[in-house]
């Protein structure tokens, strides 16, 4: 049909209308809300594919009478008769076999087998059964207890079936999940729920960064696999929160980001070889965090720089805060160590410190961790008379002397003024301070007397400060307090 020139004016005029309208109306509507995804229909394509590299594991020790810890009876107890008769029945008593059970699964079709250190420790005999029921012998190749990760192998004429580490990186809390494992013995158990919580610290280790989820989680899921429903491995389920010993919807499961380079490791190794930098490390908190100026709490304060180690030699000091280490951002003090183990050994990174109200980036060479704890430090009580007081905020303090330190533990080598007492209602006290720690530092300056730090408070209040911060040496162990003034 063929319109005429008017007529098409006219469908032009009526359809720029029409669009003009539907932009408006558009533009007026607001964002459609972003659903998240649905349960899917059913787990079961996921749970047949992935449970035959699933494995039970069985262990088993020898342990004898001799392994049992023993109370000790004073020799006129009227129970001593009875003790020894108990001990004699102890000794004829023959060892015994004890064992247990766990999970694991494969990564490798060649037999590499992942499951907890919990699970295998201790363990003269380790068995893995596969769901047709064929049962293989297992050696370890290695462990790392401070992740709570084994690594196994298992000798085979066939290829095995395997699954991927995936990257738990990716996960988001509500994305579902499954776990799958032998709770209570049962063997090849499915169970279903949602990510809860990421990089959760429930105290386990220096490196914790749990995945919390809500899947059931039992005795006998140690060690098994916790997957994405793309089927792949986020997590190895580690342990649970439960007053009962049953689930009640609270598991972890250590993440694959750090699962993947203690396997590694323990793959090239044998062993796990961790990052060190040589710097003792606390939590920065709002107080600290405002007396240093540094804003939002973030970072992990250097609290002591190890002699001759690699923080040192990149000129690291006491009090700075450390922001970034290789491009990583230090959220909070927990990060640093795991991001520090994390670290190539030998390899040279930036570390980003925040130092007197300035940002500084030093270059520094990563060490090897050597597993040597430090031993705590016992601090005697105050005894004998006690010198003239001066007080601030709730502290008794008293200039150092031979008397003083030798009453109260302090090195020789410790500057500072000493704290004699505290108020036992005081800020100070529900911080943790107590008699026999020295005041190195007040607002990051030096003091030797009493007065000095009384002078240095008095100023910082006057300069409108809300808080202020003290660096305290415990037996040549440093550590920051920030107190609030006027407590």
């Amino acid at each position: 049909m063929t319109l005429t020139t008017g007529e098409r004016l006219t469908r032009r005029f009526l359809s720029g209308i029409a669009g003009v309208f539907l932009s408006a109306v558009l533009i007026s509507l607001p964002p459609l809300p972003a659903f998240a995804q649905g349960a899917p229909n059913s787990f079961a394509d996921l749970a047949e594919r992935l449970s035959p590299a699933v494995v039970n594991i069985s262990t088993s020790q020898v342990l004898s009478p001799g392994d049992m810890a023993i109370p000790s009876i004073p020799p006129e107890s009227p129970l001593n008769d009875f003790f020894e008769e108990f001990l004699e029945q102890q000794e004829s008593m023959r060892p015994q076999r004890v064992q247990s059970l766990g999970s694991g699964f494969v990564i490798d079709p060649d037999g590499i087998v992942i499951t907890n250190n919990h699970v295998i420790e201790g363990a003269d005999r380790i068995e893995v059964t596969f769901t047709d029921g064929t049962t293989l012998p297992a050696t370890v190749a290695g462990t790392d207890p401070k992740t709570d990760i084994a690594v196994l192998r298992v000798e085979s004429s066939k290829k095995l079936p395997f699954v991927e580490l995936g990257d738990s990186n990716k996960a988001r809390v509500g994305d579902w999940v499954i776990a799958i494992g032998n709770p209570f013995g049962l063997g090849g158990s499915v169970t279903a729920g949602i990510v809860s919580a990421l990089n959760r610290d429930i105290h386990a280790g220096n490196y914790d960064d749990f995945i919390q989820t809500d899947a059931a989680i039992n005795r006998g899921n140690s060690g098994g696999p916790l997957f994405d429903m793309e089927g792949r491995v986020v997590g190895v389920n580690s342990a649970i929160i439960s007053p009962s010993g049953a689930s009640v919807g609270i598991g972890f499961a250590v993440p694959t980001s750090t699962v993947k380079p203690v396997v590694a490791q323990i793959l090239k190794f044998g062993e796990t070889r961790r990052g060190w930098i040589g710097v003792r490390i606390q939590s920065v908190t709002p107080e600290i965090a405002e007396s240093l100026g540094l804003g939002p709490s973030r970072g992990a304060l250097i609290a002591g720089v190890s002699p001759g180690g690699p923080a040192e030699e990149a000129g690291i000091e006491t009090g700075d805060v450390v922001l970034a280490f290789d491009d990583k951002i230090i959220t909070a003090m927990r990060d640093l160590p795991r991001v520090v183990a994390e670290a190539e050994i030998g390899s040279t990174v930036n570390v980003q410190l925040f130092r007197g109200g300035d940002t500084l980036t030093r270059k520094i060479v990563v060490g090897r961790l050597e597993d040597e704890e430090a031993q705590p430090v016992e601090v005697p009580g105050a005894a004998g008379s006690t010198p003239d007081k001066t007080v601030v905020l709730g502290l008794v303090l008293g200039e150092l002397n031979d008397d003083l330190r030798e009453r109260f533990g302090v090195p020789e080598g410790v500057p500072g003024v000493l704290i004699t007492d505290v108020d036992p209602l005081s800020a100070a006290a529900e911080k943790g301070i107590r008699p026999g720690e020295v005041i190195v530092e007040v607002a990051q300056r030096s003091v030797s007397s009493p007065a000095e730090v009384e002078e240095i408070v008095l100023s910082e209040e006057k300069a409108g400060r809300n808080t202020v911060l003290l660096r305290l040496s415990l037996g040549g162990e440093i550590r920051f307090v920030a107190l609030r003034l006027g407590s």
